[in-house]
């Protein structure tokens, strides 16, 4: 009777570690859900696309644009509502400024020459939804 309890202790044990083996290789899979990016676009980029993907979507639809800016290749993500400010950011996701958008629509000042010396515009991703 003992090794019979033993053994079904450890049969529970052995099923509850699969069950989370199951969930944490769907929660992986979730989260490394593919998207329709060049392949050259930064994680960080990617991330940020994905988190967009969880939100609403918005109207206009969300995308992100990739740029040379200064010498730079930079990201650059259109404000979507209202007051919101567009955001542009370098190939590490550092936030260089807000180029557009916010109360006044010009941005927060930081990079009021984007719009003038950007160049070799391409489109990254734009929701589909």
């Amino acid at each position: 009777m003992k090794e019979t309890l033993k053994y079904i202790k450890e049969l529970k044990s052995f099923q509850m570690s699969i069950i989370i083996a199951i969930l944490l290789s769907s929660l992986l899979i979730l989260n490394c859900e593919k998207i329709d990016v060049p392949d050259e676009t930064p994680n960080c980029i990617k991330r940020k696309i994905r988190k967009i993907l969880r939100d609403q979507k918005r109207n206009p639809p969300a995308k992100v644009l990739e740029y040379t800016y200064n010498g730079m290749t930079v990201y650059y993500i259109p404000p979507y509502c209202c007051d919101e400010m567009s955001e542009l950011f370098d190939d590490k996701c550092n936030l260089i400024c807000h180029p557009d958008g916010g109360f006044s629509g010009n941005g927060d000042g930081n990079c009021s020459d984007f719009f003038q010396n950007r160049t070799d515009e391409k489109l990254v991703w734009e929701d589909k939804r």
